[in-house]
Parts: C-alpha cells; structure tokens; sequence
C-alpha cells in the first residue's frame, strides 16, 4: 500500500482487503496482543464505520453510477501514477536503486504515454509496480512497529505507519507541489476526496466489502487483513499470504533489512559451502562443476536442508 498522505479507513481496509485477497488467518488470541488498545480502537473504528455508512458510501454510489467503468479506470490509474514520485523516494531510502528506476519509469511512461497517468502503459510495457511507503521504510531501518492502531477517518494503523502517513503529509512529492502551487483549499480537498471515492469504490469492485460486512467480527477481520498486509508489503511480497500469519512482529533482524532485489547484499558461504539463497541439491545428486579435488574424499553423510 502507497502512502500518499495519512489514508482515510476505507482507503486502507480496501486496499488491505484487496491486495491481501480478502484473507483471514488463525490466531487471533495471539494477534490480540499486539493491539492493547483494543477497548479504544473499537471505538474508534465504530465511529468510522458510521461515517462510511452516512457520508462516504452514498457518495461512492453516486460515483459508480454516473462514472462508467473505463472512467473509474482512469481514475484509480492515475492516483497510482501520482504515488510513484514518493515510492521512489522511499526505495531510495530503503537502498533498492533497481525497484526506484520501476518508479521512474511508471511514472515517465504513464506521464507521457498514459496521458497524465491516465493508461497504464507501463505494465503493458513490463515494466510492474514497486509501492513503498515510508511506514515501510522505517520498517526495514529497524523501527518496531508498535502498537495496533485505528485513527479517526484514518483508519487501520500502527504506531510507525502513523509516524508514516504524517511524514508522507509533509513530504510527499504531490503534496509538496500543492503546497507551492498555492492551491486553492477547494481544489486540494476535491482531489482527496477523490481518492477517497476512489479507494471506496475499489474496495466494492473487490467484492472485500461484502467480506467484510458478512464477517462474524468486521474489526478484527480488518485488524488481520491490515496487519498482514504491511507485513508482506515490508517483505516485498505480492500475496499477502506468503508472508505468513501477522500474529507476529515483522522481521526486524537481518530478513527485513535486506533489500529483497538484493543491491545491497553479497551472497554469502553457507555451511556447505553453497551460496546462501541457492536451490538446495537434492540428497544423492551430483555436485556442481568446479575444481578437482587434490584427493578423493571419503564421502561425508549429507543430511536433507531443512
């Protein structure tokens, strides 16, 4: 999920649910230890769900009406191109120079080609997006993620990600240049609305929206689709579900500050003498080439990798 600026809740149990493919997993006992402010996150979560119910949901399904689906299209592409300006910046950060020139080219491409980002050109291009946000980012600098969080219409949160969203609201390349445009209030509330609208609409599209309210208990269903979410995303996984369950803190040691392209890593000896990240040879076969041994060995008992 990209940080554009601190993301209304529906923008954030949509994209959550979406990307994370509506999942829910086991243990949530255990998951409930890292949200000790439960009594107060369910409060809050109730008042957001209210005003989803009277202002932000009737709008959407204005928008869905009026808006025909290449329209809607359009729209979510172009928030997503206006989003590559600060995940470049946060995978600098991060030390992935190959996942920042991604973000260069989306954007260069969608920016030009695309019409203003409008036509995503570039994946047609293979050229897949690399979202970053800086929650993320101080994710693979080491900073624990904390406690569980829901902010008022901000929504699903953690104390870093929240750290986060107020660095994106103040440093992210398109607020940034509303700022010095001096654009008008209207104008700047106009446009996030908009994504607004957009994420809400997406997260009906997604069919997360029906998942959710047919949930035995909505907020920890958010809870662990959230969660799981930041988590894969800080591990540059695409599913959700390969991350693992978000019972969990992320990986804070060696796995998460190891950029997951690798550019700032050396392959390293394992025991065996093989490369670490290299395909496990299979018990019996033949090694690969290389030097002759000066004498033959006796062979060592080999053990399955585990």
């Amino acid at each position: 999920m990209t940080s554009r600026a601190p993301t209304p809740f529906v923008a954030v149990v949509a994209l959550s649910l979406i990307s994370g493919g509506c999942a829910t997993v086991p243990g949530q006992d255990r998951l409930a230890a890292r949200d000790p402010l439960e009594k107060f996150n369910r409060g809050v979560w109730g008042v957001n769900q209210a005003a989803d119910k009277v202002v932000i949901k009737p709008v959407t399904k204005v928008y869905r009406a009026v808006a025909p689906k290449p329209v809607r299209s359009g729209v979510s592409n172009f928030f997503s191109n206006v989003s590559e300006p600060w995940s470049f910046v946060n995978n600098l950060l991060q030390g992935k120079p190959k996942r920042a020139m991604q973000n260069f080219g989306r954007f260069l491409v969608n920016t030009t080609i695309g019409v203003g980002g409008l036509f995503d050109v570039a994946s047609k291009k293979g050229i897949d997006p690399a979202p970053e946000d800086f929650g993320q980012t101080l994710a693979r600098w080491g900073v624990n993620g904390g406690p569980y969080l829901v902010l008022p219409l901000l929504g699903p949160s953690t104390l870093r990600d929240g750290v986060g969203s107020a660095v994106a609201w103040g440093a992210d390349p398109v607020n940034v240049g509303i700022r010095e445009a001096d654009v008008p209030n209207k104008a700047a509330l106009g446009y996030r609305g908009a994504y607004v609208i957009d994420a809400r609409s997406q997260l009906i599209d997604s069919g997360a929206d029906a998942f959710l309210k047919s949930s035995l208990d909505p907020y920890a269903t958010a809870r662990s689709a959230y969660l799981q979410r930041r988590r894969s995303a800080i591990m540059d996984q695409e599913n959700a579900l390969d991350a693992g369950p978000p019972d969990e803190e992320e990986p804070m040691g060696e796995s998460a500050a190891m950029p997951a392209d690798g550019n700032l890593t050396e392959p390293t000896p394992a025991a065996n003498g093989s490369e670490v990240g290299a395909p496990p040879v299979a018990e019996g076969a033949a090694p690969a080439a290389g030097p002759a041994p000066t004498a033959d060995p006796a062979p060592a008992p080999t053990e399955p990798p585990k």
